[in-house]
C-alpha cells in the first residue's frame, strides 16, 4: 500500500497521463497522427491500443487497478475509450461498460452519470 505522500504524487501523475491522453483523443477532428502519442501514454498503464483490443473486461479492469487508478480516473479512462470508439476505427464500447459497470458495483455507490453513460455506450 502506497503512504499518503506517495499515494498523491501517484495520483497526479495518473491525473497527468489521463488529461494528456483527453486532449489527444477529444479533438474535433480525428488525426491519424495522434495514434503515437496515444500509444506513448497508454504505455505508462502497461497498454497500447492493440493490447486494449485484445485482452478481456476483467484483465482490463485488474490492470486499471494495478496502476493504482482509483475510481474517477477509471472512470476517466473509459470516457477516454467511449471517444476512441466514437471518432475511430477502434470497438472499445464493450471494454468502457465493462469498466462502468464494476466502477457502480465495486464503489457500492449509485452514480447517474455513470448509469447514463453505460445507457448511452449501449446505443452506440
Amino acid at each position: 500500500m502506497l503512504n499518503k505522500g506517495l499515494r498523491d504524487q501517484e495520483k497526479i501523475r495518473i491525473d497527468n497521463i489521463l488529461k494528456t491522453l483527453h486532449s489527444l483523443v477529444f479533438v474535433p477532428k480525428w488525426n491519424e497522427e495522434a495514434i503515437p502519442a496515444i500509444e506513448e501514454q497508454l504505455k505508462n498503464f502497461g497498454l497500447n491500443l492493440e493490447r486494449i483490443n485484445e485482452i478481456s473486461e476483467d484483465e482490463l479492469i485488474e490492470l486499471l487497478q494495478r496502476y493504482h487508478l482509483d475510481w474517477n480516473h477509471q472512470e476517466y479512462f473509459a470516457d477516454i475509450l467511449v471517444e476512441m470508439s466514437q471518432k475511430n476505427q477502434f470497438h472499445f464500447l464493450e471494454k468502457a461498460v465493462a469498466i462502468y459497470n464494476y466502477i457502480q458495483q465495486e464503489s457500492k455507490t449509485f452514480s447517474f452519470g455513470i448509469f447514463n453513460k453505460i445507457a448511452a455506450a449501449k446505443t452506440n
